[in-house]
């Protein structure tokens, strides 16, 4: 009998300890990206220095919380491909408020072939308090996009 109750306590505190391990990433949204493939990143000094191989954005859509791009570049397929999103830092004082972003490239690949590809973005961290939309100004893009959370 004295056996049995031992495992059974054991049993019971392991699947606590389980529980309380499957919780615990919930509660810890830092870094979450939902669905989207990358964070984007808030660094004035990395968006002032930021060197990138040559691409074209042939498309840009928000959806939720994503930045989706579309892009287009010299490579064999692009599956070697990286890339970072980059904001400035720097809020613009409007209304809506607007925010700086630049897209980098890192591209190996030696083909004469164009390929392209679509990447997204997590957006969260371009979020300004107290505010419920940013206007969002892309280098390389022709037209700012309007991210309303």
């Amino acid at each position: 009998m004295k056996k049995s109750l031992k495992t059974i306590l054991l049993a019971f505190v392991a699947s606590l300890y389980f529980v309380n391990m499957t919780c615990e990433s919930d509660d810890d949204s830092s870094g979450y990206m939902g669905d989207c493939d990358q964070n984007t990143v808030v660094d004035s000094d990395g968006y002032k220095n930021l060197e990138t191989d040559h691409f074209t954005i042939i498309n840009a859509e928000i959806t939720g919380d994503c930045l989706n791009l579309e892009i287009g570049a010299s490579g064999c397929d692009g599956s070697t491909w990286r890339f970072s999103l980059v904001d400035s830092g720097a809020v613009a004082e409007s209304f809506p408020e607007q925010r700086y972003l630049k897209l980098q490239l890192i591209n190996k690949e030696d083909c004469l072939a164009y390929s392209t590809k679509i990447v997204s973005f997590d957006l969260t961290p371009v979020r300004v308090r107290g505010s419920s939309q940013i206007i969002l100004h892309i280098e390389g893009l022709e037209t700012s996009l309007n991210y309303k959370y």
